[in-house]
C-alpha cells in the first residue's frame, strides 16, 4: 500500500492531478486494440481491412488520382464488401459502430502512398499481389461467420462470404471506371465461393468454428495464390463454342 502511494504521489506531482489523464485515456478508448486479437472474426477482419485498403488505393495511385481519390478507393474497397454483409443480416454496418475500422482502413491507405514511392509499380508488385489474396480469404470467412452467426441457409453463407470478399473490389472498379475485375477474372470471385462452401461444410460436419475459419482461409487463399500462378481462368462462352448471334 504505502509502495502503491508512494507511485500516485509521484505521478501526481510530476503530471498532475490524475483526473487531468481522463482525456487521454477517453481517446485511448476510442481505438481499443485489444479487440483486434478478441476473437477470429476480428483478427481476420483487421486484416483484410488493411488489405484491401491497400490494394484499392494501390489502383487508385495507378490511375493517378489526388490524395483524397486515393483514400476514397482505398476505404471503398475495404468496407464496401463488410458493410453489404451486414445490411443483408440487418444489423448496422461494423463501420458505421467502430472507429478503430477507420483507422485501419487508413492505415492501409498510407502503407500504399509509402509504397508507391518506393515500388516503380506497386498495383502490380507480388506485394499488392499477395494482400489482394489475403484481403480475399479474410473476407470470405469473416463473411461465412457473421452469415453463419445470423442462421441463413448453405446459399446465404456461401452468397454471403462471396459479397463480402468481392464487393468492394466491385465497387473499387466502379470508381475506376472499368468493368467490375471480378467479371472476367475467373478465379478470384470463385476462390471465395470455394471458401465459403467449405465453411458451410465444416461446420455442418461438426468441426469447431476456429477450424471452420482455417480451413475457409486456407482455401480460399490457396486456390487464389494457385490462380494467379498457373493463370487458372473460367472458360468463356465462346471458348466453349458458343454460337453468337
Amino acid at each position: 500500500m504505502q509502495t502503491t502511494r508512494r507511485v500516485s504521489t509521484g505521478i501526481s506531482a510530476r503530471f498532475g492531478p490524475l483526473k487531468t489523464l481522463t482525456p487521454v485515456v477517453q481517446v485511448v478508448s476510442l481505438f481499443p486494440v485489444g479487440t483486434l486479437f478478441s476473437s477470429p472474426f476480428a483478427i481476420l477482419n483487421a486484416v483484410g481491412l488493411m488489405a484491401f485498403a491497400l490494394v484499392g488505393a494501390s489502383k487508385a495511385i495507378r490511375e493517378e488520382f489526388d490524395l483524397l481519390g486515393i483514400a476514397t478507393v482505398g476505404l471503398a474497397m475495404a468496407f464496401a464488401g463488410g458493410a453489404t454483409r451486414d445490411l443483408l443480416v440487418s444489423r448496422i454496418p461494423l463501420v458505421l459502430q467502430s472507429t478503430t475500422e477507420i483507422a485501419l482502413g487508413l492505415g492501409g491507405v498510407g502503407l500504399a502512398v509509402v509504397l508507391s514511392v518506393v515500388l516503380s509499380a506497386p498495383d502490380t508488385h507480388p506485394v499488392t499481389v499477395g494482400a489482394d489474396a489475403i484481403g480475399l480469404a479474410a473476407f470470405a470467412t469473416t463473411g461465412a461467420i457473421v452469415a453463419t452467426q445470423a442462421g441463413v441457409s448453405a446459399f446465404g453463407v456461401v452468397a454471403i462470404a462471396t459479397i463480402n470478399a468481392v464487393g468492394g473490389g466491385v465497387l473499387a472498379d466502379i470508381l475506376l471506371d472499368r468493368a467490375p475485375f471480378v467479371l472476367f477474372d475467373g478465379f478470384y470471385a470463385s476462390c471465395a465461393v470455394l471458401g465459403g462452401a467449405i465453411y458451410w461444410v465444416a461446420g455442418a460436419t461438426g468441426a469447431g468454428p476456429g477450424t471452420a475459419a482455417l480451413l475457409c482461409v486456407t482455401v480460399t487463399m490457396a486456390t487464389r495464390v494457385a490462380a494467379v500462378v498457373l493463370g487458372w481462368q473460367l472458360p468463356t462462352a465462346q471458348q466453349l463454342g458458343v454460337r453468337q448471334g
